[in-house]
């Protein structure tokens, strides 16, 4: 244990005596001193926690370092995502530049976080959870590819990342984890041109990244249907890990059967061996995921049965909402100070919010539907690749609505919009915002069609 963890395990000891059991576990428990000169560093989870403590909580947390150290010292709260990756960005370019290999297991780009251990498992993702652990424990030998699709937030990532920790904690062998952007992103690069005019120095690291590796896991494959020529390059690299017996995980929001913008020949392939379904979760389930994200932040004994009960039963489709609506009642409670979370303080602080918890009302699909019947056009129109003025623009309006109203990514856009790519899903935002600056009709429009959706 270095200094800085001295000092801040120091300070943890004290705040604890300065603030309730609730507000410690909400704002401190996850808080970390990661640097020390001129500025004190402090990696926080989330942003709530980083504009809370900023607010909230600088002054006593300034003196009680003062106490400690006898020095001052400027607050930054940082976030521990954005802070690992500047770090890991540092290093990487150390070790380049002093020709020391980078680090086989952040090469393997895996959250340690995501472990077998800490997956909860029910009757729901039981089936997955073992075909995962059987593929860890024995690595290109059986379920070979092996598949895994079902809604977001169901824990396939979760999944992917357990295999791959598992294996670089077990073995020698080499794994590589990324989504599809990445691959498509380092696919185009190989355009990039050395002094000499030849891009083969690129050529050699692509195939040295995904081929020279004993596990290939790729997440949201569904997002190669954007990219044909990516399509034929993952071919081939499946090819070449699937004949010297190397694993292949794969994940999608659908079974390869209903994976329609990808070429034949690569669903063919992704039914060669174990496909795997993740359900949503039943009511034990969730209560089970509950109890334990609770008992990780020592909220045990604040928390009624009756408001997991409550939690549960009104957040069934998706695992991210269900926690996410435990993290707005407990910081619900912190904020106004409440020793005991009680249903109907749960009630209050997921007032407004439950709603969209349990029936994601503005899904990209209803949008389409809404806005197809608004303008008197059908929902495969706005899907087609028609250009006409009737047609397009309704389109953006659609897609426009589809980024403001809901929580997908550009690419997850396009994909329901005809396989478009990101950059003309950006290009369809940018037109309406810009138009709704001058054109006061499109503004009553949007406003009608979001009324409807509401």
């Amino acid at each position: 244990m270095d200094n800085k963890d001295l000092i801040w395990n120091q300070f943890l000891n004290m705040i604890k005596k300065r603030v309730s059991s609730l507000g410690y576990d909400t704002w401190f428990r996850d808080t970390k001193l990661v640097e020390l000169s001129d500025d004190a560093i402090i990696t926080v989870p989330t942003i709530a926690h980083q504009k809370h403590l900023a607010e909230s909580y600088k002054d006593i947390i300034e003196e009680i370092l003062n106490s400690i150290t006898g020095t001052n010292f400027n607050l930054n709260f940082v976030l521990e995502n954005e802070y690992k990756k500047q770090e890991e960005i540092k290093e990487k370019k150390k070790q380049e530049e002093t020709g020391v290999p980078f680090n086989s297991y952040k090469k393997a780009n895996l959250n340690k976080d995501y472990t077998f251990d800490n997956f909860i498992v029910g009757e729901s993702n039981r089936f997955a959870q073992a075909t995962a652990l059987a593929v860890a424990e024995n690595p290109g030998k059986m379920y070979n590819p092996l598949f895994i699709y079902g809604n977001s937030g169901l824990g396939k990532t979760h999944l992917m990342h357990a295999i791959g920790n598992y294996i670089v904690n077990t073995t020698n062998k080499r794994v590589l984890y990324v989504n599809s952007d990445t691959f498509i992103s380092d696919f185009l690069g190989l355009k990039k041109k050395n002094d000499d005019g030849t891009n083969f120095d690129y050529v050699d690291q692509f195939k040295d990244k995904y081929r020279n590796i004993d596990v290939l896991i790729i997440d949201d494959i569904q997002f190669l249907g954007t990219a044909p020529k990516s399509q034929s390059e993952f071919f081939h690299t499946f090819n070449n890990l699937f004949d010297d017996k190397k694993q292949i995980i794969i994940s999608s929001d659908n079974s390869p059967d209903d994976l329609k913008n990808l070429e034949d020949r690569l669903r063919t392939r992704f039914n060669w061996g174990l496909k795997v379904n993740i359900f949503p979760p039943d009511n034990d389930l969730r209560k089970k995921i509950l109890r334990n994200k609770i008992s990780n932040m020592n909220f045990a004994s604040t928390i009624s049965d009756d408001v997991i009960d409550y939690i549960a039963n009104n957040c069934q489709s998706d695992v991210r909402k269900l926690e996410g609506a435990l993290t707005r009642v407990c910081a619900y409670s912190t904020i106004f100070f409440e020793e005991e979370i009680t249903l109907e303080m749960a009630i209050e602080a997921l007032k407004g919010t439950i709603n969209n918890y349990s029936n994601n009302k503005n899904d990209i699909q209803r949008i389409q539907r809404v806005v197809a019947e608004y303008y008197n056009v059908t929902v495969d129109d706005l899907k087609s690749k028609k250009r006409v003025s009737t047609i397009a623009f309704p389109r953006h309006i659609a897609i426009y609505l589809s980024r403001q109203l809901t929580d997908e990514s550009f690419p997850r856009i396009g994909m329901a919009f005809g396989g478009r790519d990101h950059s003309t899903v950006m290009s369809s935002c940018e037109k309406i915002k810009e138009e709704l600056k001058t054109n006061n009709q499109l503004v009553k429009i949007i406003d009608e069609i979001t009324k409807k959706l509401s």
